[in-house]
């Protein structure tokens, strides 16, 4: 599969624990948007987790609109896996 086909779509999402409010949608796009919010996230160490389905059931929200109780979960497992991959990072860093 060629990298166009699989960034077709790209899903931004940010989460202020200390809001208390549910995680939302900072940017979104298709094509070229998709692919600058993809470099972005690389830019700036954020890890990506590519779930199609998870971006099509996001692509329906706005941006800044915050996500539907029934995608809390799903979301959930995105933000551990975030945090398991920044964890792995630091370790890493630690180690060099």
């Amino acid at each position: 599969m060629s990298e166009d086909k699989k960034r077709k779509e790209a899903i931004a999402l940010r989460y202020d624990p200390e809001s208390g409010g549910a995680p939302q949608i900072t940017a979104k796009g298709q094509g070229h948007i998709a692919e600058r919010i993809m470099n972005r996230a690389e830019e700036a160490d954020v890890p990506v987790q590519e779930d199609a389905t998870l971006v099509e059931l996001l692509s329906e929200l706005n941006i800044n609109e915050q996500i539907p109780e029934e995608l809390y979960q799903v979301v959930a497992e995105v933000f551990a896996f975030i945090y398991q991959s920044d964890q792995e990072l630091k370790q890493r860093n630690k180690d060099v």
